[in-house]
Order: C-alpha cells, then sequence, then structure tokens
C-alpha cells in the first residue's frame, strides 16, 4: 500500500514537471508541448496500468488534449504583444483541422514510426537554415502560400501533428519563417495553431479508442484525463514565462535558439525510433 502511495506521488509529480517544461517550452517556441509531453508519458503511462500495445496511442491521445489549453495560454500572451496573425490563423484552420482528422484516423492503423523519422530528418535540415547567418538565411518565398498549396500545406500540418501528439507550432514557425515573417509573429502564430489542431485531434483519439478494453480509470477514448490534468495545471502556469522569455531575445538569438531546438527535436525523433 505504502508503495502504492508512493508511486502515485512520483507519477503526479512527474506529471506536474512534464507540464512545466511543455508549458514554458510552449510560450518560448510557440509549440503546444508534444514534443516533452509524448516521451514523458511513454514513460508514465505503464505505471497507471497502460498495456504497452495502447501506450503510444494514449500518450499521442493524452497530450493533444494538454494541448488545447497550453496553447491558448500561450496565444493569449503573445496576441497581447501584437504577435499573433489571427487572420492566417481563420484562412487556415478549415484545411488544418481537415488533416487532423485525417491523422487521427491514419493513426489508427499505423504505428508512425516512418513518419517520425521523415520528420526528423526534415526538422534537422530546417535546423541548420535558421542557424545560418542573417544574409545566408533570407526567406524561401515572397510570401505565405495561398489557394491548393495552402491547403495542402495546412492539411499535412494537422496530419503530422495528429500522428505525432504535437500542436503543429514546429511546422508553422518553419513555414511562417521561410516566408518572410518576423520569428516573434511566427512563434506568437503558431502557438494559435497548437489548438486547432488539438482540438479535432483530442476528440478523434477519444472517438477511435472508446469501448477499447484495458484502459486506466479516467480514460476517455485514448485520452486520460488524470494524466492530462497534471500535466495542463503547470503548463498554463510556465506558458506566460516561456513567452516572456521569447520578447526579450533579439529575433537573430531567437533563431539560433530554435535551430538548436530543431536539432534536439530532430535527433529525438530518429533515435525514438
Amino acid at each position: 500500500m505504502v508503495g502504492d502511495i508512493s508511486d502515485l506521488a512520483l507519477t503526479g509529480a512527474a506529471l506536474l514537471l512534464a507540464g512545466a517544461a511543455a508549458g514554458f517550452a510552449g510560450g518560448l517556441f510557440g509549440i503546444g508541448g508534444g514534443f516533452v509531453v509524448v516521451p514523458a508519458l511513454v514513460f508514465l503511462l505503464p505505471l497507471m496500468g497502460v498495456s504497452a500495445e495502447q501506450t503510444a496511442h494514449v500518450a499521442v491521445g493524452t497530450s493533444l488534449a494538454t494541448i488545447i489549453f497550453t496553447s491558448v495560454r500561450s496565444t493569449m500572451s503573445h496576441a497581447a504583444r501584437d504577435s499573433v496573425d489571427f487572420d492566417l490563423l481563420k484562412g487556415w484552420a478549415l484545411w488544418v483541422v481537415l488533416g487532423t482528422f485525417a491523422g487521427a484516423w491514419i493513426a489508427d492503423f499505423v504505428s508512425g514510426a516512418q513518419l517520425a523519422m521523415i520528420f526528423g530528418v526534415g526538422v534537422l535540415g530546417f535546423a541548420f537554415y535558421f542557424l545560418l547567418p542573417a544574409r545566408a538565411a533570407e526567406p524561401m518565398f515572397a510570401g505565405m502560400p495561398a489557394g491548393i498549396p495552402r491547403a495542402g500545406i495546412a492539411g499535412t500540418l494537422g496530419a503530422f501533428s495528429a500522428l505525432l501528439g504535437i500542436g503543429g507550432g514546429t511546422l508553422t514557425t518553419l513555414t511562417m519563417t521561410v516566408c518572410g515573417a518576423p520569428i516573434h509573429r511566427a512563434i506568437g502564430t503558431a502557438a494559435g495553431m497548437g489548438a486547432i489542431i488539438a482540438i479535432p485531434g483530442a476528440i478523434g483519439f477519444a472517438i477511435i479508442g472508446f469501448g477499447e478494453t484495458g484502459l486506466p480509470w479516467g480514460s476517455l477514448g485514448y485520452v486520460n484525463l488524470p494524466a492530462a490534468l497534471g500535466i495542463i495545471v503547470t503548463s498554463i502556469i510556465f506558458a506566460p514565462l516561456g513567452v516572456a522569455v521569447a520578447h526579450n531575445l533579439a529575433p537573430q538569438v531567437l533563431r539560433r535558439v530554435f535551430g538548436i531546438y530543431l536539432i534536439v527535436v530532430g535527433v529525438t525523433m530518429i533515435a525514438k525510433f
């Protein structure tokens, strides 16, 4: 009994720590925190009684649920500094949502390992772009895509994010920056993209996991509510701190910090699979 209580306390503390890290990273980089939350949940969920076969799906679904709150909190803080392009979010929302539902549906049939490998290699390539000197890192495109290219990029963004349990902030920031958007505005807008992706994503994982047996107490399909709550509590506290740090960094410094972050993400994704 004492051991059970001790394990529960350690699991709860780990969830709070993961939430703090996810919130800070979410505010700093405009991400939803999924790159922090998913690995943490993959380690912690077995301690909560989740089977090995269901761990990945529950980790992704629960991560998406936490991203809703982390992203909204980050977006509010960035918006207070006039760093969110709400027109872009409105224009991309439909295609992102459709892609997210597609990604959640695909997740019921594939492991996502090959997709994660492709994602990791691609992110490493962009990392070097952000680490280039300012003159060499000129925007690749004159403006944001429209029409069919916009629909394709936005849909792919949603699908990738749903499959990997992330908020899509990394890809949004990459897209906006290579199209000439200032780094601070790209990060602030990316934070808003997280909620657009996470809401349908979490709903999708709840639906595809509905009726599954062997899930731990408090699960709504593949979304474990107690684990999500533990992460959300601290993520919404630390998100504004990440935003404050981001806006206190010069654009070129923030670009390099983001480039280093991309290297960590890319290597982590490749090493994991």
